[in-house]
């Protein structure tokens, strides 16, 4: 057990601890902040699923309202803009514009119009 002690008293007054220490931060940190990005990069995929997930859900509920194609996308994306502020998430009004018009572009129960030209 002593010698343990010198070898740690030897180490930190002799400075070989302090070099130890900022050669290990200088391999730790690169690491550090890409697990950090990874982690925020996770969290806005994660938030954009949520977020086309309750756009799609906004705008099936409406498809059978007796309302107009404009009122229902105000309604839809009103829904939208409540449900992500109610759990803590800051969305734009034109995010959650983006991701309603994406839900009835993709959703099977609204109709699609085609300008196809017949030759």
């Amino acid at each position: 057990m002593k010698t343990l002690n010198y070898v740690f008293n030897w180490l930190l007054s002799s400075g070989a601890l302090t070099i130890i220490t900022i050669f290990a931060w200088k391999y730790v940190k690169p690491w550090l902040d890409n697990k950090t990005e990874h982690a925020a990069t996770e969290q806005s995929k994660a938030v954009w699923m949520l977020l086309e997930k309750v756009a799609t859900t906004a705008v099936n509920a409406l498809v059978g309202q007796p309302m107009s194609g404009q009122a229902k996308f105000d309604e839809a994306t009103k829904n939208v803009l409540t449900f992500m502020k109610n759990q803590g998430f800051v969305v734009t009004k034109e995010l959650a514009e983006s991701a309603v018009q994406s839900a009835y572009e993709k959703s099977p129960l609204t109709p699609t119009v085609s300008n196809k030209e017949e030759k």
